[in-house]
């Protein structure tokens, strides 16, 4: 759905308008921290080992190329987290507490922390729901994006009914919007029938320029500042800040 995507670009934005922003990977693709250009060699200390018990969240941060930019980082270890946390009381919110511990005792603070799940409904994104304030999400224009769209608001329900009453969607991000498709501007139409404010105004395109950036360990904003997506994203971290500002929770 674009998640990994969204989560380097936005975060890349927001810092470059001087909003430090945190993004925790928690994806055992590790994805977003290979996009941030963290090698997996420079991986010491990952989500793995703070949601373990094994470190502070403050341990595994890590700066990026980007000022006012940091990651957690992730390994593939992280796959076997949900076996092995099974038998935690608190198993739901150890990334909260973790959360909270640092924003007690941290030497940064974060504007905005980003969480980047993995694409399933697992532990971990429990995790994750459990310790946001909200959730962004970004939706492909295509047509079974509609059907993961219902379960997922579904799930973000039984979240909010049984862990985290002040979740809520942030945000719908339209992305890999392709003007050329009527099935693009059929798809936008629905979700924004069905959703109305809650879907962004900024649309990110499909662009080939996005795509690249990854395997050159950059965000699009770094590899190609001028192309229409990382021009999009810059608009959408605009249009957050402003959302956050008016939000009563923020």
């Amino acid at each position: 759905m674009g998640k990994t995507t969204t989560a380097i670009n936005l975060g890349t934005a927001l810092a470059a308008i001087g909003e430090p922003t945190l993004v925790i990977d928690i994806d055992p693709q590790g994805n977003a921290s290979t996009g941030l250009g963290v090698s997996r060699a420079a991986r010491k200390v990952t989500t793995y080992d703070v949601m373990m018990g094994e470190a502070e969240l403050a341990d595994a941060i890590v700066p990026t190329r980007i000022p006012l930019l940091s990651l957690v980082p992730a390994t593939v270890d992280l796959s076997g987290a949900e076996l092995e946390l099974i038998g935690q009381p608190r198993r739901n919110f150890i990334l909260k507490d973790a959360l909270a511990e640092y924003s007690v005792h941290g030497s940064t603070h974060f504007s905005y922390v980003l969480i980047d799940c993995p694409p399933s409904l697992t532990l971990l994104t429990v995790n994750a729901m459990a310790a946001a304030d909200a959730v962004m999400v970004p939706l492909q224009c295509e047509f079974f994006a509609l059907e993961g769209l219902s379960q997922l608001l579904k799930t973000i329900d039984l979240v909010r009914v049984n862990l985290n009453p002040s979740l809520e969607i942030q945000g719908i991000v339209l992305t890999m919007f392709d003007k050329r498709n009527k099935l693009s501007d059929q798809v936008a139409a629905d979700v924004r029938q069905n959703m109305g404010e809650k879907v962004y105004s900024t649309i990110i395109p499909r662009n080939v320029r996005i795509s690249e950036a990854p395997s050159h360990g950059v965000p699009a904003l770094v590899y190609d500042l001028r192309c229409p997506g990382s021009q999009a994203y810059i608009k959408l971290a605009g249009e957050l800040i402003q959302r956050e500002r008016t939000r009563p929770a923020a």
